[in-house]
């Protein structure tokens, strides 16, 4: 039997024992799962990683020497040094130093994020405008975005992509517990010009999502040029339409056929503009002002993205509807009211499923 997968079990927060449901049949079917899949990690750790102390298929056990960083660890065991973060996360009361016993997982365990007093949820940041003083909510002043995002350096939170969230979702890929993804609407100047500068500074990956018709129209607006640099950085682009237009609105006077046309036509030439300018398969949408309805939705995936994101507020757990995803916009002047938009988990008594 396969791993559960979020398109065979649908979930909403607000049905009653849903969560619980859906846990159970987790259970169940990883316990159907022939173990045949060989461990995720190297079968022997390179010789200057003399701690090992004891190996399964699952984990290992390692002593740390002294002289070797977590990332060397990550890479000697787990072959990627960027993993250091899943050896971090196993050993939370760990002090990593010398002497220390560390728990190294070999295989991604408990890829939906589930304890016994809750789950795992990922907080989607969605900002627009950045400018040294601002005057409007939705600009976010150059000074408190470059705190925000230090504030997430020094919390240990890790800044993701929504191509690894997708993974999240499809039950592909266990995430950081402190994940993060960092949004970017519309197409403003000052997203390459602030807010790409600093993510740059802290290594942070980010997601611009563009409405075409901006693109270029003035001195406040990206260029291609612009997007295409912030994309070869590893910057994701998705699309915002072509016009930034209410699509769950019909205009005075309007046809429901037309209306239909219309709302085609900004999902489908908007992703074709973007696919074209940039060689890609966009993927992502985000909805103008965050609104959608079933026949948005709908149209969204016909279109051929693969994820429609909102700016309802909360964090999302690994059973999110791909089209209805949550995003905090991003609107505070400082730091303390931003703390109270990552949401990382959701509580909840899991201990009868679990």
């Amino acid at each position: 039997m396969n791993p559960i997968s979020k398109q065979h079990y649908p979930i909403r927060k607000e049905f009653p024992g849903a969560l619980a449901l859906i846990v159970g049949a987790l259970i169940v079917l990883v316990s159907c799962a022939t173990p045949t899949a060989p461990p995720t990690g190297i079968s022997r750790a390179p010789e200057h990683l003399k701690g090992e102390v004891f190996r399964s298929n699952v984990y290992v056990v390692y002593r740390m020497v002294g002289g070797e960083t977590v990332a060397q660890i990550a890479e000697g065991f787990l072959g990627d040094a960027g993993k250091a973060w899943i050896i971090e996360d196993a050993n939370p009361a760990v002090p990593l130093r010398a002497g220390s016993l560390i728990v190294v997982p070999l295989r991604d365990v408990n890829k939906a994020g589930l304890s016994p007093d809750g789950y795992q949820t990922v907080s989607i940041l969605c900002y627009h405008r950045f400018a040294q003083n601002c005057n409007s909510q939705m600009c976010t002043p150059a000074d408190v975005f470059e705190r925000q995002m230090q504030y997430l350096k020094d919390n240990n939170y890790r800044v993701i992509s929504l191509a690894e969230f997708q993974q999240f979702l499809q039950y592909n890929q266990k995430l950081p517990n402190r994940s993060v993804i960092i949004t970017i609407d519309d197409g403003y100047r000052s997203t390459y010009d602030i807010a790409y500068q600093i993510l740059k500074r802290f290594g942070y990956s980010a997601t611009i999502f563009i409405y075409t018709d901006f693109v270029e129209a003035g001195r406040i607006a990206l260029s291609w040029d612009q997007i295409r640099e912030m994309k070869d950085a590893g910057i994701e682009v998705g699309s915002h339409t072509l016009s930034h237009g209410d699509l769950t609105k019909k205009i005075k006077g309007e046809t429901n056929k037309a209306y239909l046309q219309r709302v085609e036509k900004e999902l489908f030439d908007s992703k074709r503009i973007i696919d074209e300018k940039l060689q890609q398969d966009t993927i992502f949408f985000a909805y103008p002002y965050g609104k959608s309805d079933p026949v948005v939705r709908s149209i969204t995936r016909k279109a051929g993205y693969q994820m429609g994101l909102s700016v309802k507020r909360g964090g999302n757990p690994f059973f999110i509807d791909p089209f209805n995803v949550r995003r905090d916009q991003v609107t505070a002047k400082g730091v303390d009211l931003f703390v109270k938009r990552l949401k990382i988990f959701e509580k909840e008594d899991l201990k009868d499923s679990l």
